[in-house]
């Protein structure tokens, strides 16, 4: 490698620093996000169908907003637009910590190893949390335009690809770091762990608030001091690319179920496997499959098309949901390598989805990234997530339905005979997201095949 190539491959400071403050972001965000549906119900006494709604919704706009925040973002400047996030996210974790507190202070509700409610269903105080969850979709919203948006900006197209691998590895080290903490906080103090975790959360984003105050500098300000007419243009532009519309609603499959591992694998596991299981661990499988595979299979990838990679990695996931539903139909009186049947294809499911992960999510990025114009890589890279819009408002509605229609709570039931043939067929919530999985690698089949011809005509 010429000296020339050399500098070319070299990262800036502020890719470097945006990339380590998306990993105490992530950690902190998936800390909470692994557990919110459960945090829902035990903390707050949310029906599953109630608490998969407002997760669900919760997920939907954080990932809706994003196309927004990002053409803000492109117009203010990335370092305070990251002030701006850090600083509601610091607000908005610490208010998940004391508002259970401040219930249990009113007298109608009492947090500890178990949770015992004292009227706070039928108060209606639990719907206080909206307007708290609300600091954290706002201040995520911009995290989600600006960091990726960030390496747009800082890498060239010689090495983005690299660039948004690295970008992914450290958002799963993150998301790793942050499930680790939940299984020993739990085990410790029960419910009121779901609480406690909350603070873990806050301490992250404020890290990542005082790195981007003093370290975060950039050279690169193309887009900032746009006047809003140009921010509504842009707007209309990238909403009506029918191309890049497309490509979102397929890739909205893969989404669908990657979500199920917050919105039903916990409750699904902890029902069927018992309260022992570790539904955080389990999950945190996901993230250490992409952080050690994710720069391998872009390594081998890099002479194909990002369509071609997403494509593998599409092919992948119905056999993920296929194995996860495997070990209901399985003796739970067994155990497969000292783990519960269910527990044992969770985990190798998920290691499936993590391998798809890995083909698909950074060549994604890297994808429309190329799309952006110069100055509205914010913009562009926040449209990119709105497939996490629509799969979480389908991903955990679906969930809610399917588990109260496979596999209730226990407590619901006056026998345990009841409930064990009320989730004799448990299994059957992973044939539908194994059934999503399968159309939306059908359709990007068909979608490369008609671009390809597409673009051959222009040519």
């Amino acid at each position: 490698m010429t000296a020339t190539e050399q500098d070319k491959s070299k990262f800036s400071k502020a890719f470097w620093v945006a990339n380590t403050v998306e990993l105490f972001e992530r950690a902190a965000y998936y800390g909470v996000f692994i557990v919110i549906t459960l945090y829902l119900s035990r903390i707050l006494g949310f029906s599953d169908i109630q608490a998969a709604t407002i997760a669900g919704t919760f997920s939907a706009c954080l990932y809706l907003l994003p196309t927004f925040a990002g053409a803000l973002a492109d117009k203010i400047g990335f370092r305070n637009s990251m002030l701006i996030a850090f600083s509601l996210l610091t607000l908005g974790y610490t208010g998940l910590g004391l508002f259970p507190t401040w219930l249990e202070s009113t007298g109608l509700v009492e947090y500890g190893q178990d949770t015992t409610f004292k009227g706070l269903t039928e108060s209606g105080l639990q719907y206080g949390i909206i307007p708290i969850m609300a600091l954290i979709v706002i201040g995520g919203a911009f995290i989600k335009s600006v960091i990726t948006g960030t390496v747009a900006k800082e890498t060239s197209v010689a090495n983005r690809a690299r660039g948004f691998a690295i970008f992914y590895g450290m958002v799963n080290i993150g998301a790793f770091s942050g499930k680790t903490i939940v299984k020993p906080l739990r085990d410790a103090l029960g419910n009121e762990g779901l609480i406690t975790l909350n603070y873990f959360s806050a301490s992250m984003t404020l890290i990542a608030l005082i790195a981007i105050w003093f370290f975060y500098k950039s050279a690169q300000h193309s887009g900032e001091g746009k006047t809003f007419s140009q921010i509504w243009q842009s707007l209309l532009k990238v909403c009506s690319n029918g191309r890049l519309i497309t490509l979102i609603l397929i890739i909205t499959g893969f989404w669908i179920v990657q979500h199920q591992l917050y919105a039903t694998m916990p409750k699904y596991v902890l029902r069927l496997a018992g309260e022992s299981a570790a539904p955080s661990w389990y999950a945190n499988v996901n993230p250490l499959v992409v952080v050690l595979c994710v720069n391998l299979v872009t390594q081998i990838m890099r002479n194909r098309s990002a369509l071609t990679s997403m494509t593998i990695g599409m092919l992948i996931m119905p056999l993920s949901a296929i194995v996860m539903s495997y070990g209901n139909m399985l003796d739970p009186e067994t155990t497969i390598l000292s783990m519960h049947p269910v527990a044992f294809t969770m985990v190798v499911g998920i290691i499936f989805q993590g391998l798809a992960e890995t083909f698909i999510s950074p060549r994604f990025l890297e994808y429309f990234s190329l799309q952006a114009p110069k100055g509205e890589e914010g913009l562009y890279l926040g449209f990119s997530h709105l497939h996490s819009f629509l799969s979480s408002i389908l991903g955990f509605g679906i969930s809610g339905f399917l588990l109260t229609k496979y596999c209730p709570d226990q407590s619901l039931f006056t026998s345990h005979e009841e409930w064990l043939a009320a989730t004799s067929h448990a299994h059957y919530i992973w044939y539908y997201f194994a059934a999503i999985a399968l159309v939306s690698s059908l359709a990007l089949i068909i979608y490369g095949q008609v671009v390809k011809r597409l673009d051959a005509k222009k040519v």
